[in-house]
C-alpha cells in the first residue's frame, strides 16, 4: 500500500454534492495510508442541504474520519501560507465554478484562499474535477490549470457522454495514487481516462 506517513493533506470540499459520498471512502484510504487530514469546507458544503444529504452530515462524517472540525473561513485557512501547514492540498470535488475562479486568480472564498496559500509555498494542489461543463465553457479553464505549475489532477473522463457530453468527473479510486504522485511532483498518467461508474 502507498504510504503517506506524516504527510499533512488539506482536503477542501466544494459544492458538487452528488460526488461527496464517493469521495469520503477515498479520504479514509488517505488516512489509512498515514496522512494527517485537515478538512476545509466551502461555504456551500458547510451550509446547503441537498437531496444528497444535509450539510451537517458531511461535517460530521469528515470530523469522524479526520479527527478535526473543518476549517470554514478565509481567516482559518490563510495561515496555510505563512505557517506552511500542508504538504498537499486536495480539492475534492472541484466544481467548475472553483476551477474558473482558480484559473482567473479570484480569491473570494475559503477554498480559493486555501489554494492561493498553498501555491504561495510552491507546494502541490491536486484537483478532483467534477463539473457539467468541463468540455463546455470551462474547457479553457481546465486547460489553463493543467498547464499551471504545482497544480495536478486526479485523472478524469466523461461520466455520461450520451446524456451530459460536456460533463467531466475524476475517478475517486485514483485519489490516493494521484496524491502520492503529486507529492513527488508528478502528474499521474494517463490524465484523461475512459470513465467507468
Amino acid at each position: 500500500m502507498t504510504s503517506l506517513k506524516n504527510k499533512k493533506i488539506g482536503l477542501a470540499m466544494t459544492g458538487s454534492h452528488c460526488t461527496l459520498s464517493n469521495i469520503l471512502p477515498q479520504v479514509e484510504k488517505l488516512k489509512e495510508a498515514g496522512a494527517e487530514l485537515f478538512p476545509i469546507f466551502s461555504e456551500t458544503v458547510q451550509s446547503v442541504d441537498t437531496r444528497f444529504g444535509p450539510a451537517s452530515q458531511w461535517q460530521n462524517r469528515m470530523a469522524a474520519i479526520s479527527g478535526k472540525q473543518p476549517w470554514q473561513t478565509i481567516v482559518e485557512v490563510e495561515p496555510i501560507g505563512p505557517q506552511k501547514l500542508l504538504d498537499l492540498l486536495l480539492i475534492a470535488p472541484c466544481t467548475g465554478n472553483t476551477m474558473a475562479k482558480l484559473a482567473g486568480g479570484i480569491v473570494d472564498a475559503v477554498v480559493l484562499m486555501a489554494a492561493k496559500a498553498q501555491l504561495r509555498n510552491q507546494k502541490p494542489v491536486l484537483l478532483f474535477v467534477s463539473t457539467n461543463d468541463g468540455l463546455g465553457l470551462n474547457a479553457k479553464n481546465l486547460a489553463l490549470l493543467m498547464n499551471t505549475k504545482h497544480i495536478y489532477l486526479v485523472p478524469f473522463g466523461q461520466d455520461d457522454p450520451q446524456e451530459k457530453p460536456n460533463s467531466l468527473v475524476s475517478n475517486p479510486d485514483l485519489i490516493l495514487p494521484a496524491a502520492a504522485a503529486a507529492l513527488q511532483g508528478r502528474q499521474l498518467q494517463p490524465v484523461i481516462i475512459c470513465y467507468k461508474k
